[in-house]
């Protein structure tokens, strides 16, 4: 087997045991939760994405992923992580802290997509090797990041439908 087939299945089923984990473990808490606590919760998790920084120190990644796809990578990484901990930072402010909850999951979705998008492009399957040490990051960390992303965004919606019957 290809080490690109390698890499593609692994994509693909890093999302399957994230799936099945978060519906029946954190989906269910999550929904139980006030809106705030909810996303307080998600935040946490995405506020650890500074590790995406990871992409840029010289020799985690091969230097054939370093300018077109490892500086995305990172920099989106580090502007969602920094977003997220300045909205756990703010909690305390809901004024503050629900644009910041959405700024930061705007900004994570993009980076995520942007970042499939230059591994289509850059045929990052086909070089994953020179992913390194950071090669866990797209297949264990990266599904989660994703699946939380679109469970924070379901739950604003509801929250909003919510403010919006309720008035």
């Amino acid at each position: 087997m290809s080490p690109a087939m390698i890499f593609n299945i692994h994509l693909v089923l890093g999302y399957v045991p994230w799936l099945l984990c978060f519906a029946a473990y954190i989906w269910p808490r999550l929904r139980s939760m006030e809106p705030i606590e909810a996303q307080r919760a998600i935040a946490t998790l995405h506020s650890f994405r500074f590790f995406g920084l990871v992409f840029l120190i010289p020799g985690v990644v091969g230097p054939d992923l370093a300018p077109a796809f490892a500086s995305f990578a990172a920099y989106g990484d580090f502007a969602t992580g920094l977003l997220a901990t300045l909205a756990l930072f703010t909690v305390a402010r809901p004024v503050i802290f629900w644009p910041l909850v959405v700024t930061f999951n705007l900004v994570g979705v993009v980076d995520i997509v942007v970042d499939y998008y230059h591994g289509v492009a850059l045929d990052l399957p086909g070089h994953a090797g020179q992913l390194g040490a950071a090669y866990a990051i797209p297949i264990l960390y990266v599904p989660l990041l994703m699946i939380t992303h679109v469970a924070a965004f379901y739950l604003l919606a509801r929250s909003t439908r919510r403010q919006l019957t309720a008035t």
